[in-house]
């Protein structure tokens, strides 16, 4: 046990979207003297800040924040990308701090760096040429009920509008004859850094209203103008988010804009619910009632003694 503790500590604040993640890990790198990974898979980019609820400047400016704005929306980057660099980071923070934060709702880049990512079979090109032209010719929809036949599993917690994502799924499931779930729940990799993984416990009501109220805010900030900027570029995987779905719709002319605000709400609200649900089903998260910052501190130094 003395051994485990000697080595350094990846504390990890987990959360739905708008619970306060990005202000909590902020506090608490500033008591532990200390620097946050983002764990936010569009917060990687840097033409989208306003829509992803980047930290602000002011806020990068209080702690030292690493993969936020990193990338272009025009880069190729991936959940195994990300593995690969987050420890390769680690290695030189840990020469720094006994301690550093990792904080997002990424629950699949979060796995990857406390986990690892399992070894699956790389993409077959015939059968990723049939599944594109199967989702443009017939939509989403038909991704989602082989997947949801397929593997059930997976499918409760995949982003269901995300076509990338249904369709890797099937992908392996049809290589290896095998649920992608159940490949994906192979044994952790060796970390040579204890986790401590925390998820912030707030009530549902709550975060629907703080959803609803950031989204008012976020489009008072300049979001529209945002994305008016990358609408040309709406194909990318990237910009394959709520929130820029829903704008595109009303710059296309679809949509009110007053139709596009309940729809991003709604969905956001969604999304909150599918990480939330993601999180629960991982039995080594300790969550923390409206992550109150003494509890985490208090948590962290009992589990480190």
């Amino acid at each position: 046990m003395l051994a485990e503790n000697k080595k350094p500590t990846l504390l990890v604040i987990a959360g739905p979207t708008a619970s306060g993640k990005t202000d909590i890990a902020i506090k608490l790198a500033k008591h532990f003297n200390t620097e946050i990974i983002s764990a936010d898979s569009r917060q990687f980019y840097k033409e989208i800040p306003l829509g992803t609820a980047a930290p602000t400047q002011s806020q990068l400016d209080e702690v030292k924040h690493h993969f936020v704005g990193n990338l272009s929306i025009f880069d190729d980057y991936n959940v195994s990308q990300y593995e690969k660099d987050v420890l390769k980071l680690l290695d030189d923070l840990f020469k720094k701090h006994n301690i550093v934060i990792m904080a997002g709702g990424s629950g699949l880049y979060i796995d990857a760096v406390c986990k690892g990512i399992d070894e699956l079979p790389d993409p077959d090109p015939l059968l990723r040429k049939e599944l594109n032209e199967r989702f443009e010719n017939e939509g989403i929809i038909s991704l989602q009920k082989e997947l949801e036949t397929l593997d059930p599993e997976y499918f409760e917690v995949v982003d269901k509008k995300n076509p990338k994502r249904l369709m890797r799924a099937i992908e392996v499931c049809r290589q290896t004859g095998k649920k992608y779930s159940e490949l994906r729940k192979n044994k952790p990799a060796p970390r040579n850094f204890n986790i401590i993984k925390t998820a912030i416990d707030i009530d549902r009501k709550i975060l629907f209203e703080r959803i609803e109220k950031r989204t008012d805010i976020m489009l008072e900030n300049g979001w529209l103008e945002e994305a008016e900027a990358v609408y040309p570029y709406r194909h990318l995987n990237s910009l394959n988010t709520v929130g820029f779905k829903e704008l595109f719709k009303y710059i296309s002319g679809e949509w009110t804009l007053e139709l596009a605000t309940e729809k991003i709400k709604t969905n956001t609200r969604r999304y909150a619910k599918r990480q939330i649900t993601w999180f629960k089903k991982d039995r080594d998260i300790i969550w923390v009632e409206n992550g109150n910052i003494n509890n985490i501190i208090k948590l962290t130094e009992d589990l480190l003694k």
